[in-house]
């Protein structure tokens, strides 16, 4: 094999010699497959740590970050006041597992700042909050069944397991009638039974889908903005006619803002967007790099959580070391009445701006959309150059060239810039971030297409 320094020009010697030390202990040789061989190649590059919006490989060699852990680093790698509040408080002790002072101040952040958030319950991943907002929105309805939308992504428990994924459009079957598609063996047909799978923003197939099942959905679930496809936005008045939807036939807006929370503004994408659900989860940038989650919403709904209702358990729950960041974090973000978000979409204007007129100048097909600081390049196939924007799941399996990105991120590194090989995810912005950061990155766009577009083009040499 040619080492990955001679394809790309940069050493990475080491993060060879750690891929193959985990193979021979770790399953493909990381802890979750998108940091793998499915998006990199030959082998991911291990990372030793990060400095503001600067993230260091194994090696030394240093990127501009627009990874940002999948999303969760909103304030960039270690910044200084965030690391003096874990270091004061991890020298309390790392956990107590009891009731704390900290959990109480950075619950009432959070029921200032959200819109009908009036009650939390903490937890440690997206993951496990969406788990326990489905069963509360079962528990207090009585219902079963749940509205979910294909491409949708709410962690990787079995209800939501479906259909989330990109896949062949061929594969998906009739847009009136969705293949529901499991996203990974080991899941039973009854684990899926109750999931009522819809495409996205079309109100007029969820108001049939519930109509088909009346009285028995407990929950529309949705992501209010598509994060599992790239970024894909609502449609305009989407989000707010799901509202009137769940009002009209008497379930509940279930919105998860995993991705979208404390990161497109002060309210997440609630506020952004003028909608209010009965049920929001939380996860990633709550937590500023820390596994920290929460589920809030009505005093009503989250109160069927009490002892011998909906049960919610969490030795980790809480936890007062994580959550002095958590604190730390929502303060700095709410400063200046959220100055942070007016600069971060400043940040996002002028980098989206940059990087289609380079695709244009290089007369390259893609699209480049965002939703403020959240943001992907969607190349599309041979054949395609006509499509104006990517606004399903359904346009994406259609539509988008998914090597292509890839290998157009691949020589991103080369450049100096670090973002997610896969195009179904997509880059962010960190308040640490300059207006000469979106520079670098647009410059390092331009170099990667400058000559005759071969870097996309044609596959890295791999033998």
């Amino acid at each position: 094999m040619v080492r990955n320094r001679d394809r790309v020009g940069r050493r990475t010697d080491r993060s060879e010699a750690l891929y193959r030390r985990a193979c021979a202990v770790l399953v493909e040789g990381v802890s979750s497959p998108s940091r793998g061989t499915a998006n990199y190649h030959p082998f991911p590059l291990f990372m030793e740590g990060g400095e503001g919006g600067e993230i260091i490989d194994a090696d030394g060699n240093r990127y501009l970050d627009i990874m940002l852990g999948y999303g969760a680093l909103i304030h960039g790698h270690a910044h200084p006041r965030l690391t003096a509040a874990l270091r004061e408080a991890a020298e309390r002790g790392a956990l107590r597992a009891t009731a704390n002072e900290t959990e109480v101040e950075v619950a009432e952040r959070i029921c200032r700042t959200i819109p009908g958030a009036e009650r939390v319950r903490f937890a440690n991943t997206g993951t496990e909050a969406a788990m326990g907002a489905l069963r509360l929105a079962r528990g207090y309805t009585g219902r079963r069944k749940f509205i979910k939308f294909e491409g949708h992504y709410h962690g990787w428990s079995d209800p939501f397991s479906v259909s989330s994924n990109p896949l062949p459009s061929g594969a998906i079957g009739h847009y009136n009638d969705p293949i529901p598609i499991p996203d990974s063996s080991g899941i039973t047909p009854g684990a899926l039974e109750d999931t009522i799978l819809v495409p996205w923003n079309d109100a007029d197939r969820v108001e049939a889908a519930l109509k088909r099942y009346p009285g028995q959905i407990a929950a529309i679930v949705t992501e209010p903005v598509m994060a599992n496809m790239g970024v894909i936005s609502p449609g305009a008045g989407y989000l707010a006619a799901l509202r009137e939807l769940a009002d009209r036939h008497d379930t509940l807006l279930y919105i998860d803002e995993t991705v979208t929370g404390f990161r497109l503004g002060i309210g997440g994408a609630q506020g952004r967007f003028g909608v209010q659900a009965d049920i929001v989860t939380f996860g990633k940038a709550l937590g500023a790099g820390f596994p920290v989650a929460a589920i809030a919403g009505r005093a009503e709904i989250m109160g069927a959580m009490r002892w011998g209702g909906v049960l919610h358990y969490g030795t980790q729950n809480a936890n007062p070391t994580l959550l002095a960041v958590t604190g730390n974090s929502i303060d700095m973000l709410n400063e200046g009445n959220g100055e942070a978000y007016r600069r971060l979409d400043a940040l996002a204007d002028q980098v989206t701006a940059g990087l289609r007129r380079v695709m244009a100048e290089a007369a390259v097909p893609a699209l480049v959309q965002n939703v403020g600081p959240m943001l992907q390049i969607f190349f599309l196939l041979p054949g395609h150059e006509h499509v104006t924007a990517i606004g399903s799941f359904r346009d994406f399996a259609a539509h988008v060239d998914r090597e292509r990105f890839n290998r157009f991120a691949h020589a991103m590194f080369d450049q100096g810039v670090y973002l997610s090989p896969s195009a179904a995810l997509h880059s962010v912005l960190a308040t640490v971030h300059t207006p000469q950061d979106m520079d670098r990155i647009i410059a390092a766009a331009r170099a990667v297409l400058s000559n005759g577009q071969r870097g996309l083009i044609e596959p890295p040499a791999d033998v």
